[in-house]
């Protein structure tokens, strides 16, 4: 089992950015020295509310000599907001400072705000999605790339500054519903399960996924990553008493931007705190929750864990008392894990 740090790259606008970066790099220091194997941070744009955030590539790019062998990761990407090229370059550049250690984490997004900010239409975003997603592979290994669409003009092209690793990155797809989980079995290595939805969704999602790939004439993936919100103190009510406040407040503003929206019904984040737990986050001592994640692996397969134990607002000492317990006894326990995605 592998384990990766989510980094929270959000924070309330009264907050100083300088002082929060210190934070994170804090963070990134602990999970290094304790040999977690991934480092991951997301995208969003045009903040709503209360919140402000770095972008994702600069911020990255700050981290890689901070985290010392983890891997990296774009947790995700907003893929079709950018130009195919730029992607393609960026992407490339990222994986040569990371030397050869970057996985490419990519999704469709979710919020109007950031499709009206890069005039990307309804109707045509997934269509986008999935041709810069191909044209950016193209990019990468083709010696000549001739491409003519209405956001993207390339006349037998090479693209020069290319990745370490051959042929490309690695490629994990976010998706949150029967289409795009398709999607992601046929267009990307693996499917990045979402942390949103609660554990009988994702039993349903997962035989969508698996039925997708037998279709597709695809294996199983090497790698299955999964992101779990889980924080560890010194038992469930302890850890919902230091945590359960700053969770709520990131799915109280997922609620609003919508994310819930492009998930199954049932998968409202408007409940209370109590009801919002059950079957979805991971609260309590090591020991607990490492009971909770059992089925993620005895049932799925799922081999690659990514925690989020900070949230916006969060003081860094308290997501480091919960780093602490992950790193000294639950890391341990996952690493005795022998899972394997399957068929």
């Amino acid at each position: 089992m592998k384990v990766g740090l989510f980094l929270t790259n959000q924070q309330f606008l009264e907050t100083d950015m300088i002082a929060a970066l210190d934070d994170q790099i804090a963070m990134v220091h602990h999970a290094r020295d304790f040999g977690w194997d991934t480092l991951l941070s997301g995208q969003h744009y045009l903040n709503e509310g209360n919140n402000q955030q770095l972008q994702l590539v600069p911020f990255l790019a700050r981290l890689i000599p901070e985290a010392g062998d983890m891997n990296i990761a774009l947790g995700i990407l907003l893929l079709n907001l950018h130009n195919p090229v730029y992607t393609a370059e960026t992407v490339a550049s990222l994986d040569i400072i990371s030397r050869g250690k970057l996985i490419f984490g990519v999704g469709l997004g979710y919020r109007d705000v950031e499709f009206d900010a890069f005039a990307v239409p309804k109707g045509k975003r997934v269509a986008r999605f999935e041709e810069y997603l191909e044209l950016v592979q193209k990019l990468w290994t083709d010696d000549s790339v001739t491409h003519n669409s209405e956001t993207c003009i390339l006349n037998n092209i090479r693209m020069n500054v290319r990745p370490v690793q051959k042929p490309r990155p690695p490629i994990w797809l976010a998706a949150n519903n029967d289409r795009a989980i398709k999607r992601a079995a046929r267009m990307s290595d693996a499917w990045f399960v979402n942390p949103h939805s609660q554990l009988e969704t994702i039993r349903r999602h997962m035989h969508i996924y698996t039925t997708e790939l037998k279709d597709c004439g695809k294996t199983a993936p090497k790698e299955l990553p999964i992101m779990k919100e889980i924080f560890c103190a010194k038992d469930k009510k302890s850890a919902v008493e230091l945590a359960g406040s700053y969770l709520f407040g990131k799915y109280q503003d997922y609620a609003k931007w919508g994310q819930d929206k492009v998930m199954p019904e049932n998968e409202s984040f408007d409940q209370e705190l109590e009801d919002l737990i059950k079957g979805r986050f991971i609260l309590g001592s090591p020991e607990e929750c490492y009971e909770e994640l059992r089925p993620y692996w005895e049932e799925f397969g799922m081999n690659h864990l990514i925690i989020r134990t900070h949230w916006v607002g969060m003081p860094r000492d308290l997501s480091l008392g919960s780093m602490e317990l992950i790193s000294k006894e639950l890391i341990p326990e996952l690493r005795k894990v022998d899972a394997k995605p399957t068929l």
